[in-house]
């Protein structure tokens, strides 16, 4: 044995900040249950009614989260409480937007446990230290429903400060959780670990998804067995092992009872502008409980390991408040940046949606595009217009035969609107379509046209076929 000094570099992960990107990811309801929640295990947070006047409030706020943080450095014994936090502390509450008439919703059933539950719990089963786990709920938090990770690794890395190794590290070990191939960045990848997971990896169905997952609609076995140089009833044998497969991990397995859906944002117009604002209404209102101050203020009487509970608990509470505070500036933000973008869309309905990607968006509000994703993906937002998903206004452009672009929503509208007034005897196949929409100007790849047609959920023609 022997005593030396040794340097060695190691990443701190941020607890506000991951907190605060959790918090961004929940939609509106979620948010109150974790709010609720909170309150319960903090004995420092309590819920006010909203009876201050807003800006007041919003002053103290703003004194407060300017306080300095290197106050975990003051030596515990000869702290000063009442400094610190200050005689109007029990004041200090989340910002709240306009008062606005309050709404009932209709009683639902219990909600059923999501894929993300589904994954934390099987996380919650491996023997990791707190910052791996943090890293591992921050990577299921970009997962979608249907089993996919929306957003890439650098990206995430990005976002959060962590180094690109440890989010492959765990990104590694989620994709060998339930169900087979979660956790996958497109169908190849999520075909290969299934396949994986049943014993076929060096199988003949891995090579054909290796090498030919985005031509299977195009191709015939015959084609696949030709170019490959194997027999044809081998391939056929592999192709009915690739039916077996789930093109969406996680698809039907946890389908949630009907949930009301409350909107994050709600749009405004005022005058000749669009106004944004947040929807407070129904959210518990936090602030630091002023029931402490007692005992706070007894100094130097109160023990050690109480002012450490109490000051962790008020670090915490802090934190919690501050993320709230920036989850709501974050979509504001973000939603004025759209409506700015999309100006037609909410003066004159949804015919005019622009094409539009979260880069864009990005750019303009100097955030990452992780981070416009946690804010598009299960938000909604009430504008003159109508309710609609934040994401619904993200669309990629088409291109046109006058050089100009139309939105994809637009393109999937005219593939249903050729589809509706086709003959039910004589349906058109995908090449047809196909080339329809070419000799409207409208240019896209004819497997595109496949893939807008079962996202519409439209069956092939064999399927549509209907005696005259």
């Amino acid at each position: 044995m022997k005593l030396g000094l040794r340097l060695s570099l190691k990443q701190t992960l941020a607890p506000q900040l991951i907190q605060s990107l959790k918090m961004l990811q929940m939609p509106h309801l979620k948010l109150q249950q974790t709010l609720r929640h909170e309150i319960m295990i903090n004995p420092l947070l309590e819920e006010i009614e909203p009876v201050e006047d807003d800006e007041s409030a919003e002053s103290e706020d703003d004194n407060f989260l300017k306080e300095s943080e290197d106050s975990a450095d003051v030596d515990q014994e000869k702290f000063d409480w009442e400094n610190y936090l200050g005689d109007d502390l029990d004041e200090y509450k989340v910002k709240s937007s306009l008062t606005r008439s309050e709404e009932t919703f209709e009683k639902v059933p219990v909600l059923e446990k999501t894929l993300a539950d589904h994954l934390n719990e099987q996380l919650s089963f491996l023997k990791l230290n707190d910052e791996d786990r943090k890293i591992g709920e921050y990577i299921i938090g970009d997962i979608s429903p249907r089993g996919y990770l929306v957003v890439s690794p650098e990206e995430m890395a990005e976002e959060a400060k962590i180094p690109i190794e440890k989010i492959q590290e765990l990104m590694q070990i989620i994709r060998r959780f339930d169900p087979p191939g979660v956790g996958a960045r497109d169908l190849g990848e999520s075909l290969k670990i299934q396949l994986e997971e049943k014993g076929y990896k060096d199988s003949l169905a891995y090579r054909i998804v290796d090498q030919y997952v985005h031509e299977l609609d195009r191709k015939s076995i015959l084609q696949i067995s030709r170019a490959m140089g194997v027999p044809f009833e081998k391939v056929q044998q592999a192709m009915d092992l690739l039916k077996t497969l789930s093109p969406w991990p996680a698809y039907g397995s946890f389908d949630s009872a009907a949930m009301p859906i409350v909107p994050d944002l709600i749009v405004e117009k005022v005058g000749d502008d669009y106004v944004v604002f947040h929807n407070d209404r129904n959210m518990p209102k936090l602030r630091v409980n002023p029931g402490y101050h007692k005992l706070l203020k007894a100094g130097n009487k109160t023990t050690k390991d109480t002012k450490k509970y109490v000051r962790e608990k008020l670090e915490q509470a802090r934190w919690f408040i501050n993320s709230i505070n920036q989850r709501r500036s974050t979509m504001i933000r973000v939603m004025e940046a759209i409506i700015e973008e999309q100006r037609e869309f909410f003066d004159k309905g949804p015919a005019f949606l622009k094409p539009l990607i979260m880069e864009d968006i990005a750019r303009i509000v100097e955030m990452n595009v992780a981070t416009i994703s946690r804010v598009s993906n299960g938000k909604y937002v009430q504008s003159p217009q109508g309710l609609y998903e934040i994401k619904y206004f993200f669309n990629s452009g088409i291109a046109s035969e006058d050089g100009g672009e139309m939105s994809k929503r637009h393109v999937k509208r005219r593939i249903e609107e050729i589809i509706k007034s086709e003959d039910p005897s004589k349906p058109l196949s995908d090449q047809d379509i196909f080339q329809k929409l070419q000799e409207e100007g409208i240019k896209l790849a004819r497997r595109t046209v496949t893939k807008y047609r079962e996202e519409l959920k439209i069956s092939p023609a064999r399927f549509r076929k209907r005696k005259a």
